[in-house]
């Protein structure tokens, strides 16, 4: 994982939960560092967030889906993943099994209460390998140079500032490191997003596809991308028509 590895602001849950394995905590509006950027805003309509459980677990298990997804990003032990939008922590907690104790997942959201909840599963199931943050819709505010994967499972589609939130998360892949999408392939503004869009979107600022594959069992597509040979600068990025 390498020293440039910040663990993540643990959430306060009854008080105070200190999460294990917090060696060092961020501040909750962690400073950008890049100053008053103005990205475009999407050429789309952005679903609203409706729950953040996107359909009971048991049912997800029933037809393997993390394990599904978690084979086909080729999730291994020691691994550092990032899992956005980790709602009540479906993937947070079988990517922490997956990773094991000599690897890391940190678990963002921008629903304080349901990290409060994951926050209290975390504790309950004593899962030492995971971290919990709170981000920002146009920014995930993750530790640069750190990780191997980033997850963006079913929740792609609810980014209010897609551009800026891409742009941001560059620095925090590491050398190797991929973006995992899984999305329902659905008309805009329906929960879904064409993975057209999805693929115009990313390379806009730069990222290359690496990998794309309908999937029924997980009610959608798989999609993987790196980073390209340059981050587009945001005066640059032009946003996608959804025409």
């Amino acid at each position: 994982m390498g020293g440039r590895y910040w663990q993540a602001a643990a959430i306060l849950v009854a008080g105070a939960l200190a999460l294990s394995g917090c060696d060092q905590i961020l501040p909750v509006a962690a400073d950008r560092g890049d100053g008053e950027i103005v990205f475009p805003k999407p050429d789309r309509p952005v679903a609203k967030v409706v729950s953040n459980q996107f359909a009971n677990e048991d049912a997800r298990d029933e037809r393997n889906e993390a394990q599904v997804v978690m084979d086909l990003a080729d999730i291994r032990p020691g691994m550092t993943v990032a899992d956005i939008g980790a709602g009540e922590g479906y993937y947070t907690v079988r990517l922490a099994e997956r990773v094991g104790e000599d690897g890391r997942v940190l678990a963002q959201d921008i629903d304080w209460e349901a990290l409060e909840r994951l926050g209290r599963r975390v504790e309950r199931e004593r899962l030492e390998n995971i971290s919990i943050k709170p981000g920002e819709a146009d920014d995930p505010q993750l530790p640069p140079d750190s990780f191997d994967r980033i997850f963006l499972v079913h929740m792609y589609h609810e980014v209010t500032e897609p551009y800026a939130f891409l742009w941001r998360m560059w620095p925090a892949l590491n050398a190797d490191g991929q973006i995992i999408v899984v999305e329902s392939d659905s008309p805009v503004g329906r929960h879904g997003l064409p993975h057209t869009l999805l693929f115009c979107e990313f390379e806009a600022v730069g990222y290359v596809l690496v990998e794309y594959l309908e999937r029924p069992d997980i009610k959608g597509y798989f999609a993987r991308f790196q980073r390209g040979e340059q981050r587009t600068e945001p005066e640059a990025i032009r946003p996608c028509n959804l025409g």
